[in-house]
């Protein structure tokens, strides 16, 4: 059963550009589309998310998504929305980037069934790396003027005379290059519809012309927003970088306190494009958000889909609670739940003291876990008094003069957390 892909797309906040005619063209029966990914690392980021959402939707209106992998055009470098040249590749990275990123599209897209429309990885290397230079100039080229490629925007910006560098030769072939692609899927698996970010436009349209002029058919193309922020900041970016879809390159915890931390404004927004929520659901949480802002329903939803959708139910379970450990009322037991790594990004920042695990076996009164032996605290007597005013705690449950830390003590057997009061921390780390 085929359902309405543009008009989804359009009240989910998806739809920026859609050539006249795609909408008709989807609803007259089961089509086949694209979009290009760039094989530049071996993980996608949440930049890529929306490409791949589309082809989610694409897949679950009842046609066939194709994810194109840009090994060849990854070779290049694709000149829309940079200022400079990109490093290129080599084929070997390109295949081990290739592999990586179709595990993680399979979390989202049906591959392997047999159904009709399932989901095709293709490479564009595949059917460039033999086509040599005299050849695509010959037939390709021929039929695209340079006064057409000149127009489109991403070389006009490059070309600009306020430009601090120019364009390579190499990069003003791309749009021929993606255009190309397009005319390879429509003769080969009569894919009829491109689909990418709306600075993907001129690329995208360069192939609806190829397959008219050298095809002799009708290409389609559709674009969505560039997703941004309100307060202008770039999404998908934090200060320490890419928000990858890897939990080895960002961590689970990290992950879901991106999405927790948008703010309302985005949130409504995102809520729409990152999740697969219903149009009723999702207008029943906004006007539940608005009532009461301060409990954030909309950011905990929107957090928890991604993260499940993303990584594991049990992931999300970890990512709250390790949340919760700054905020709420935790235990010992709920921080010797944490591996390492997650409890380092919890307490980022956190002064640390280092500790000889021996001194640790023979068992460490407090006065020298608070003052003599870290400096948490100033002197022997401050540590005294809060000990005595029961402000200290160790690993979240408080403790008295008497308590003496030992290797029982310890999460993931490295560290030991110190508290006075609420929010001041301390991390006691064994060396």
């Amino acid at each position: 059963m085929r359902s309405n892909f543009v008009a989804e797309l359009k009240w989910r906040g998806m739809l920026h550009d859609v050539m006249p005619g795609t909408e008709e063209h989807l609803l007259s029966g089961m089509q086949a589309a694209y979009v290009g990914i760039d094989p530049t690392a071996d993980s996608l980021h949440i930049g890529h998310l929306v490409g791949v959402m589309m082809l989610k939707h694409f897949q679950m209106a009842g046609h066939k998504p194709f994810a194109l992998i840009g090994g060849a055009t990854g070779m290049i470098g694709d000149p829309s929305g940079k200022s400079s040249e990109r490093n290129l590749l080599d084929e070997t990275t390109l295949r081990l980037n290739q592999e990586a990123i179709r595990e993680q599209l399979s979390r989202f897209l049906d591959f392997d069934s047999k159904a009709e429309n399932s989901a095709v990885l293709v490479n564009n290397y595949d059917w460039m790396r033999d086509f040599t230079f005299l050849d695509f100039i010959r037939d390709v080229g021929k039929h695209i003027t340079v006064n057409y490629m000149m127009a489109k925007d991403s070389v006009k910006k490059r070309l600009d005379a306020e430009a601090k560098e120019g364009m390579s030769f190499t990069e003003f072939t791309y749009q021929l290059v993606q255009g190309y692609d397009f005319l390879y899927l429509y003769q080969h698996h009569n894919c009829t519809l491109q689909m990418g970010g709306s600075d993907q436009w001129g690329n995208i349209t360069t192939g609806t012309e190829l397959i008219r002029r050298i095809g002799g058919g009708k290409g389609y193309a559709l674009t969505c927003p560039l997703i941004t922020k309100a307060d202008g900041s770039k999404f998908g970016k934090t200060e320490g970088g890419n928000i990858w879809l890897d939990a080895h390159r960002t961590s689970p915890y990290k992950f879901y306190q991106y999405w927790i931390n948008t703010s309302d404004e985005d949130a409504e927004k995102y809520i729409k494009i990152f999740t697969f929520l219903s149009r009723d659901e999702i207008e029943k949480l906004v006007e539940e958000h608005r009532k009461a802002p301060h409990l954030r329903l909309l950011q905990k939803r929107l957090a928890e889909e991604v993260t499940v959708m993303v990584h594991s139910r049990e992931d999300l379970e970890n990512a709250v609670r390790a949340s919760s450990i700054l905020f709420g009322n935790s235990t010992s037991s709920d921080l010797k739940s944490l591996d390492t790594h997650t409890f380092l990004e919890v307490f980022e920042g956190v002064p640390k003291a280092e500790i000889n695990r021996d001194e640790l076996a023979r068992g460490l009164d407090m006065i020298g876990a608070l003052a003599a032996k870290t400096g948490f605290l100033n002197s022997n007597g401050e540590a005294r008094r809060e000990l005595k005013q029961n402000s200290i705690s160790v690993n979240k449950e408080k403790v008295g003069e008497e308590y003496v830390i030992t290797e029982s003590d310890l999460i993931g057997d490295s560290y030991v957390l110190l508290q006075r009061g609420k929010k001041s921390y301390f991390i006691l780390a064994v060396v």
